[in-house]
């Protein structure tokens, strides 16, 4: 007995997790109370549908332009804001300007403001006769009410997860390496393409998958700027509200989960991606 004691104390003296089972164990009720047990209600009442009118909600017209319009305008905003993103923590932490602090703050402000405050502010300014909109309108660009406005207000509320997950790996990342690459012959852009694009490009495809996933199902700040015109700028939340507005929460449902489908399709290609980034720059865990 006192043997089994001494050993089961030495194995809890090299734990490397002290009160392991108690984490995880609350970690596992944590995620299914808030995340899984809501997913599987939304199947479930989802297959509440036969399979015949499941298909009939999922595919109805106004419900696959919503489809376009969510999914592609997100993915172009996660585009746009990568590339704009990476630029704007670049000049962050490689350069010194006059209201470098006042910018590095406003990166922030479509997590602070509310959404609908910011769906609002954007509709001001890109009416056609808001303080922008009035001279895009000489142009014949219309930007609010239009999937335009959809997509300048997608990248708005995206672009801090681009530039806060890349802004660390820039302050980090040591000139010396760049440095050694101009002293062995490369130009700046080589020495970018070769040297700092490749540590920052895992980085940058996790803030390019946060900032699609966040964009897919924003609904506050779009909704406004959007204009909801049937065919042409709706969103698919917009399409799932409607639903509920009308007590068809199967139908309602049957949406949401197509959404999940893609969404959790894309994001694991884009982690697929990621690895196989991290896996050929040697950077692999």
């Amino acid at each position: 007995m006192a043997i089994a004691l001494a050993l089961r104390g030495e194995r809890l003296a090299y734990r490397v997790l002290p009160g392991f089972g108690l984490s995880l164990g609350y970690t596992l009720v944590y995620l299914s109370l808030i995340v899984l047990i809501p997913l599987a209600a939304v199947f479930l009442k989802a297959s509440s549908l036969g399979l015949a009118q499941f298909w009939d909600v999922v595919t109805s017209p106004s419900v696959v332009a919503s489809y376009k319009l969510s999914f592609g305008a997100s993915l172009l905003a996660a585009a746009i804001n990568s590339v704009f993103g990476l630029m704007l923590a670049w000049a962050l932490v490689r350069y010194s300007f006059p209201g470098k602090r006042l910018v590095d703050a406003l990166v922030d402000l479509p997590f602070a403001l509310p959404t609908a405050v910011a769906g609002i502010a954007l509709t001001a300014l890109y009416a056609p006769n808001g303080w922008v909109g009035q001279y895009l309108e000489p142009l014949g660009i219309k930007v609010a009410f239009t999937p335009l406005g959809v997509l300048v207000a997608l990248i708005f509320i995206g672009l801090p997860f681009v530039v806060r997950t890349v802004q660390p790996i820039l302050e980090d990342l040591d000139t010396e390496f760049e440095e050694a690459a101009v002293s062995l012959g490369a130009d700046r852009w080589q020495a970018f393409r070769h040297v700092v694009f490749p540590t920052l490009m895992p980085a940058l495809m996790t803030g390019f998958a946060m900032a699609f996933a966040r964009a897919v199902g924003e609904y506050g700040s779009v909704i406004f700027i959007a204009g909801n015109i049937p065919m042409v700028s709706e969103i698919t939340p917009l399409m799932i509200i409607t639903k509920l507005e009308q007590y068809d929460y199967a139908g309602a449902t049957a949406i949401a989960v197509v959404m999940l489908v893609f969404s959790f399709a894309l994001l694991l290609l884009i982690n697929g991606l990621q690895t196989w980034t991290a896996k050929r720059t040697g950077r692999a865990r």
